[in-house]
């Protein structure tokens, strides 16, 4: 009776669920076949094959490269394990080592998408194709930040391409297809869904990738993620998975952000992001709540770059970034990759909520890689070796903000580990326990670069500046805060804490 009473309730249940399927209230079974949807798709998927000499030893101080099998190579974790146990082997002759990922055509007369990973450092790349030919490729440009490259080939005869679609109109669920070169086994499909959107797995400054389930392996990297029309709305970069394999979580970036940057590198081999200038931060419900704000919305400025874009239009440390150029920036990482796709030199309408009432700045916009060299340039200057240190001022206690504050020396970047890279301030040595300090995670080794949108150099200045502040009626103290990394943070304190 029980069993009788098990089959009948599933032959309820699949003809309930059938009911409503046929009446178009349910469509969860998935499409029946996508192999006409495939089928025009798959020439345009191609094996990318790279390789690079190396050389190296472990007894002369370098490192003897593992030799590098087809990707996901079940043989890989014997190399890593052998070459791991000889150490100081003699110095072996140059070696050439490859890889293997996958990418796609997306203009006939040979220009291809892939992964930045896929051809990194490569001497030789190759792109094989399902009708079993080679064409050697040269890189067109390429973008770390988003771990895409763009290389091209040279056909005879016009190449099969596939179009980029709206990855902006995906939805959670939607059905997806991967097709690439897992394990090295090539022109492979697998299907599934689109698990979530917008999703930051910390891989750099512009994450906003797409999660499916379609089942992506090493080897897949830089191959296309087809919506159900035969579009790319993806290109397949990462997985999570501590085996090795697929265990259901994918990852790849979206069109929206892959378009722009191909553009770019087609055009002039590298990218041109508009850059804003401010060093900024999310507004959390503490910050929102000590700014009045009704929501924790917006970038909260926490520096401005001297010079740059936003110090010229009149951003200022503390105000928060409520939309640029039209566009709501609904929290701090979006308003990085909404400028980044703005043009160099355009100028946009900023506005910003300061100290609680709207105002309307207008900045234009620089260019970010030029800003990058010059950091990296101001980085490897030689310090002057002869100019004499400024004498040690004496630790000043800052009772009511429970703070403690010594000069920024020698030795307090020695104790406390602060990088070079952090240039001036004072150093909090001590946080008062329950203070207004404490309570905003204000720690000893922090460096404070501003306060009042007025940069300190020793104990005494901050002392001043404070005092002013008091005798001015402020409420509260804006902190220009520095972690001993160099990682910027806006810190407010209010000045009658005790």
């Amino acid at each position: 009776m029980a069993a009788m009473f098990i089959v009948k309730a599933r032959n309820v249940a699949a003809a309930a669920t059938l009911g409503l399927f046929l009446s178009g209230q349910v469509s969860a079974f998935g499409p029946e076949s996508v192999a006409d949807v495939a089928a025009p798709l798959l020439d345009a998927v191609v094996n990318i094959s790279t390789s690079q000499t190396v050389t190296g030893s472990r007894s002369g101080g370098g490192v003897v490269p593992t030799p590098r099998l087809p990707e996901g190579s079940p043989f890989q974790d014997f190399f890593d394990e052998f070459f791991d146990e000889r150490e100081g082997a003699p110095d072996r002759t140059p070696r050439r080592v490859q890889s293997l990922g996958s990418g796609f055509v997306i203009d006939p007369s040979g220009i291809i998408v892939t992964n930045y990973h896929v051809i990194e450092g490569a001497d030789e790349i190759t792109a094989n194709f399902t009708d079993g030919s080679k064409l050697s490729a040269t890189l067109i440009g390429h973008d770390p930040k988003t771990d895409l490259a763009l290389i091209k080939v040279e056909s005879a005869t016009d190449l099969t391409a596939v179009a980029f679609g709206d990855s902006d109109g995906i939805r959670v669920g939607d059905w997806v297809m991967a097709i690439g070169n897992p394990f090295g086994l090539g022109g492979t499909l697998t299907l599934g869904i689109v698990s979530a959107r917008n999703r930051n797995i910390q891989s750099g400054p512009y994450d906003d990738f797409i999660q499916t389930d379609a089942s992506i392996n090493r080897g897949n990297s830089g191959g296309p993620l087809f919506n159900m029309l035969g579009e790319v709305i993806g290109i397949n970069t990462a997985i999570i998975s501590p085996t090795g394999g697929s265990i259901g979580i994918g990852f790849a970036v979206p069109a929206e952000i892959a378009v722009n940057v191909i553009a770019q590198l087609r055009e002039f081999g590298e990218t041109r992001r508009g850059w804003l200038g401010v060093r900024i931060q999310d507004v959390t419900d503490d910050v929102a709540r000590d700014l009045g704000l009704v929501a924790a919305k917006g970038a909260l400025v926490a520096s401005v770059e001297s010079a740059g874009p936003a110090e010229t239009g009149g951003i200022v440390a503390g105000d928060v970034i409520l939309s640029v150029d039209g566009r709501l920036v609904d929290a701090m990482n979006t308003l990085p990759r909404m400028v980044a796709d703005m043009a160099v030199g355009k100028d946009v309408t900023v506005i910003v909520m300061r100290d609680g009432k709207e105002e309307t700045l207008n900045v234009t916009l620089g260019r970010l890689e030029e800003a990058e060299r010059a950091t990296e340039v101001a980085a490897v200057e030689p310090a002057d070796e002869d100019a004499e240190s400024a004498p040690e001022a004496p630790v000043v206690v800052v009772g009511p903000l429970g703070l403690t504050l010594a000069d920024l020396s020698p030795e307090t970047r020695d104790l406390y580990g602060i990088k070079p890279g952090v240039a001036s301030g004072v150093v909090v040595t001590a946080v008062q326990e329950g203070s207004a300090a404490h309570d905003r995670r204000m720690t000893p080794g922090d460096v404070i670069v501003e306060i009042g949108q007025e940069r300190v150099a020793t104990p005494a200045d901050f002392d001043e500046r404070l005092a002013a502040m008091r005798e001015e009626g402020r409420a509260n103290v804006k902190l220009v805060v520095q972690n001993k990394d160099g990682h910027v943070r806006w810190v407010n304190l209010p000045l009658d804490a005790e």
